[in-house]
């Protein structure tokens, strides 16, 4: 199986409000950038999504994927969550509706096409890749902000 690496993050003005996300995918070798925007999103939404249009740019599976992100909301999701949230008819522990389940059904369906490990890295701690996400995912919440209404 081809190993890769996913490096993501998301990025809002506000929240809710303009947003941004930015992921790097990488084979060692060769690097492609996905990033985008939504008029009005939330940082857990971008962050989520940045995991999501990494995913869905893979072409051939099954890939072996080390995904980095500095949002232990998406680490944790995947690597504990979500198998309990499908269990329990998509409700938290406490019996609440999960909260952005229309993302979460996405990852989960794409999540079954590769074999993935989420980690977790401290944001803004000169890790070179979350950086470099952290930037373009706020450039590109910059840019839908700036659009005029």
């Amino acid at each position: 199986m081809k190993k890769l690496k996913i490096f993501a993050d998301g990025s809002c003005l506000k929240n809710p409000g303009p947003g941004g996300y930015c992921s790097i995918i990488t084979d060692g070798e060769k690097k492609a950038i996905i990033k985008g925007s939504e008029k009005n999103s939330t940082n857990n939404r971008m962050e989520l999504t940045a995991v999501i249009k990494a995913l869905e740019s893979l072409k051939k599976s099954p890939y072996e994927i080390e995904l980095y992100t500095d949002s232990n909301y998406v680490v944790n999701g995947i690597n504990s969550w979500l198998e309990k949230w499908i269990k329990n008819n998509w409700k938290t522990s406490s019996g609440k509706p999960v909260e952005n389940q229309d993302l979460w059904k996405k990852l989960y369906e794409l999540l079954q096409k590769h074999k993935v490990k989420a980690f977790w890295i401290k944001g803004h701690s000169g890790h070179p890749e979350n950086e470099y996400c952290d930037k373009i995912a706020k450039q590109e919440a910059l840019k839908v902000k700036d659009e005029k209404k």
